[in-house]
């Protein structure tokens, strides 16, 4: 089933997402289903799975030389994805980037997926910041309206030679990503919409937020989306702040303002417990106000925030 029917069979209610990290390499599958079972019980219609490239590290050899070795410190996205949606029977949702894999991974990726029974995917150019120059260069999807056209081409049957095969009963489908606030590359909200929109009309069935504090920005740029003709669902993304130090940290990474009210707030606190606090009860009002106005979903982003996310969903489901 596409998420974009899930929500819209969940009788007019919003309905609660939520994503994960795939946990670092050595460490067991417990650790993930020990956060999905804080959260089960308020009915996720989806889970998202995060993926991460591999990365080259420098080594120290015995003999004093120095080595470059290329590392993946955590494991396949489509493992975990398969396991999830086995044990919970919830759908699992992979996400797929462009930088760091090639086309060819990307489609072994997609094989694999459609053998295990996942047809859901959330296409993302992703993060480039820890790639050497040497794992830029090839057969790579540069943005991500790429990785979706080869997506695309994948559910017709052709490869990424150009050769055919027979298309496959159940197609992919996908949501992306957009930023209330203007993506930081791009050059003004005009280009960032303008992309948006090709994303639309190349295939993307919904599209999810990047994390916001002000629900007055999203309101806002759901506006401006439906005036430029941007029709499919726009599920705002929210994440509980837990960290005092995210005050200035999650400014700087994700390019997300914090409202002067919450960011005093947060600047009174003493130490971490008590920003989480803080964290859970804006959550809460953030959540509500969007419920209120019949948002179809929420996501919630919840790397290092699972107990506040369970606090806020007790509250508000």
């Amino acid at each position: 089933m596409k998420v974009t029917d899930l929500i819209t069979q969940n009788k007019g209610k919003t309905a609660f997402s939520f994503e994960i990290l795939p946990p670092l390499k050595g460490n067991s599958i417990e650790k993930v289903y020990n956060i999905i079972d804080k959260l089960i019980e308020f009915d996720p219609k989806y889970i998202n799975i995060t993926t991460h490239h591999s990365e080259n590290i420098y080594k120290n050899m015995a003999d004093g030389s120095v080595r470059k070795v290329n590392v993946r410190k955590r494991p396949g996205t489509v493992a975990i994805a398969a396991a999830i949606q086995n044990k919970y029977k919830v759908i699992a949702i992979p996400h797929m980037i462009c930088k760091g894999f090639s086309k060819e991974e990307t489609e072994y990726a997609l094989i694999d997926l459609n053998f295990l029974g996942i047809h859901n995917l959330l296409l993302l150019r992703g993060d480039a910041n820890k790639l050497d120059a040497e794992q830029m260069v090839g057969n790579f999807n540069a943005h991500a309206t790429d990785l979706q056209k080869q997506v695309n081409e994948f559910n017709q049957g052709i490869s990424v030679d150009e050769s055919t095969f027979d298309k496959f009963d159940t197609p992919f489908s996908y949501g992306m990503a957009c930023y209330p606030e203007k993506h930081e590359e791009a050059p003004n909200f005009e280009s960032d919409l303008h992309y948006l929109k090709m994303k639309q009309d190349l295939g993307a069935e919904y599209v999810v937020t990047q994390m916001f504090f002000d629900n007055k920005k999203y309101f806002s740029f759901v506006d401006r989306c439906r005036a430029e003709g941007i029709t499919i669902p726009i599920i705002p993304g929210i994440k509980p702040i837990c960290l005092k130090n995210q005050l200035t940290v999650l400014p700087r990474i994700f390019r997300s303002d914090i409202p002067e009210e919450l960011a005093s707030e947060l600047r009174a606190c003493k130490d971490d417990a008590a920003a989480k606090e803080i964290g859970v009860e804006w959550g809460i009002q953030q959540a509500k106000e969007l419920i209120e106005a019949g948002v179809p979903s929420i996501h919630f982003y919840s790397l290092m925030a699972t107990e506040s996310v369970r606090r806020i969903a007790k509250e508000v489901y």
